[in-house]
């Protein structure tokens, strides 16, 4: 996951940046650069690979700007070598960016038709041009920035700097995390307050939607239509621990908003934006000789791997048996030699899950750990690692590990489903292109949790709680009440929709909620009907669907929640968002140890 670090200070900047990108390294990187001004005019150094091979570089020829830009590269558009690594330049202009620019083809393709020529194959490189023409045109920098900003489509965090100005950084957030921190006639830039701690603890966060311009002695920050806003100024504690909550109550609600941003890092991991393809992986199997796929998991990881059954099934034709890790590994389950496994851990450490992956060892299957933890057991006994790259996960109730977990499940799917010949190119290309909305998709459902907040105030009135779905929201449902009982220890049971004739009928009366999750698709009508069976018995229906649901619906309700339109693919992932707000805020009116619920650990290491 990228990392952004900008300084405006009076003493070389260089080997700041370095440092307050060790800080970031956590999120995960492939390449590293740093640009400053030096005489007036842009010098920067990159390099594939760890910050060591920076620290070389910067050491073999040093850069002595007192301001600066620097940046971790996780690969998205583009392999991960120096020429990708950021920063970008255009005519003047440099610019760091972590996130996906959705529009990025269009834009490339309207600056290459006026002559404008790109050196690499990211889509960062479109913002730099976007700002050069903009100055070309007679706009000063400030204001080419902001007009280069209303053109761009996705999530993004960008700082942007501009030779012969050795007092200006200008910075924006869309999605991913961006924090301005004050100095004593000096000025920075971070993705968190880890990187700024060695500088200061003085924060101001930016929100969804800021540009800040900032210099030496002030910063003013602005929304998209140019319009002045403050923002709080506070203290952080980046100091004292390796993470920290940001101005988030509690670590869940970070990671809840984080979403977005590391949602988009795991799909640049196996999803090739710039060519409209699912990556070719060197996995132990060959998919298109498979002939089926065994997927085992704990709690959340589990869920993920059913809706992954789903994908699979659904995109590639490739059956698969999905199982609770601790029934899998005892009951000896008879495996084909022209099978695969693969195993779901956050941690990678999860006893049951670990013992069933030894099984499969034993029968001779080949291996793959979808994992958060690169060094953890589960990953170094694997023929493969597929990689989450959701950062750390602090908050005991799994949440962006489980949209992460969902994204690698539906690139592989999609992948799969190419290896077997039932996704043509063309379908390909709209699969990729739909999955590189889910950023920004996932960055407006967030924005949902005023209203969210206020339903969840009334379910924590209740003592049980039911929620429904069909097809992959019958998994969403599960993790829902999961999430309920895991945060707020209400009592809910997720159900197919389908079933409720078929006994959990019998518990709906005047005071049982009944949570349903009903994107307008295929099967909603399906499920219109069941909820006019609860609505027939007096149940309050709380209904999570897009626009077109939420009119077609003719079923009372307590609250709708309208999500945008999405498509099929990614609704699992983002529909997952509003589930996870649901028992957040519940938890919190109740006053439970949201972060730590009781009785829970974040890895179960025993059976």
């Amino acid at each position: 996951m990228c990392g952004i670090v900008g300084i405006v200070g009076h003493t070389p900047v260089a080997p700041l940046i370095v440092d307050a990108l060790k800080r970031l390294e956590y999120r995960g990187y492939d390449s590293a650069g740093v640009a400053t001004i030096e005489h007036g005019e842009l010098a920067r150094r990159r390099a594939e690979g760890k910050l060591v091979n920076l620290e070389r570089k910067l050491h073999a020829e040093p850069l002595d700007g007192t301001i600066g830009i620097g940046h971790t590269r996780w690969a998205t558009h583009g392999v991960p070598n120096e020429t990708n690594a950021h920063p970008h330049f255009s005519n003047g202009v440099a610019i760091v960016h972590n996130g996906i620019i959705e529009n990025f083809a269009e834009l490339r393709d309207e600056l290459i038709a006026d002559g404008y020529n790109f050196a690499s194959q990211t889509d960062t490189e479109v913002v730099a041009h976007l700002v050069s023409r903009e100055m070309a045109r007679g706009a000063k920098p400030v204001e080419a920035a902001h007009k280069a900003l209303k053109r761009l489509e996705g999530a993004f965090a960008l700082a942007i700097m501009f030779k012969g100005d050795e007092d200006l950084i200008v910075g924006a957030r869309n999605g991913p995390p961006l924090a301005v921190g004050h100095g004593e006639g000096e000025m920075y830039l971070g993705s968190d307050a880890i990187a700024l701690a060695p500088f200061t603890n003085s924060i101001t966060y930016l929100e969804d939607g800021d540009w800040a311009v900032v210099r030496r002695n002030e910063i003013a920050i602005f929304d998209m239509d140019g319009n002045k806003v403050e923002r709080k100024r506070q203290q952080s504690i980046g100091t004292s621990f390796l993470v920290d909550k940001g101005n988030h109550r509690h670590f869940m609600h970070k990671e809840i908003h984080e979403q977005p941003e590391v949602i988009s890092h795991t799909l640049g991991n196996y999803i090739d934006f710039t060519n409209g393809k699912a990556k070719a992986l060197e996995l132990p199997w060959d998919f298109a000789k498979i002939d089926r796929l065994a997927i085992s998991a704990c709690g959340t990881a589990y869920l993920a791997g059913l809706i992954g059954k789903y994908w699979f099934e659904r995109l590639a034709r490739l059956p698969v048996d999905i199982d609770i890790a601790s029934e899998f590994r005892y009951r000896e389950m008879p495996l084909s030699k022209n099978s695969a496994a693969l195993f779901v851990s956050q941690s990678g450490e999860t006893a049951d899950t670990l013992a069933s992956l030894r099984y499969c060892r034993k029968e001779g299957v080949p291996i793959g750990v979808v994992v958060n933890v690169r060094e953890s057991t589960m990953a170094r006994e694997a023929d493969v690692i597929l990689p989450t790259l959701a950062g750390p996960e602090i908050g005991v109730a799994s949440t962006k590990a489980f949209t992460c977990q969902l994204s690698v499940m539906a690139a592989l799917a999609v992948r799969a489903g190419v290896a077997r010949g039932h996704i043509s190119p063309d379908e390909e290309q709209k699969l990729v292109k739909q999955l590189a909305e889910a950023p920004r998709l996932a960055s407006q459902v967030v924005k949902l949790e005023e209203q969210i907040e206020k339903v969840s105030r009334d379910l924590a009135h209740h003592r049980d709680v039911l929620y429904l779905g069909r097809d992959t929201n019958f998994p969403l449902a599960l993790e829902g009440a999961l999430k309920l009982k895991e945060l707020s220890y209400i009592h809910a049971e997720g159900y197919a929709a389908g079933e409720l004739k078929h006994g959990p009928i019998a518990l709906i009366d005047e005071n049982m909620p009944v949570v349903v999750i009903a994107p307008y698709d295929r099967i909603f009508e399906k499920t219109v009907s069941n909820m006019q069976e609860v609505a027939a018995r007096g149940g309050k229906i709380i209904l999570i669907t897009d626009k077109k649901g939420a009119e077609k619906s003719t079923v009372n309700t307590i609250d709708t929640i309208v999500l945008p339109d999405v498509p099929e693919i990614i609704a699992p992932i983002l529909y997952a968002l509003p589930v996870q707000m649901l028992a957040y805020f519940t938890a919190v009116f109740m006053g439970t140890d949201v972060d730590q619920p009781r009785n829970l650990a974040k890895s179960v290491t025993v059976e």
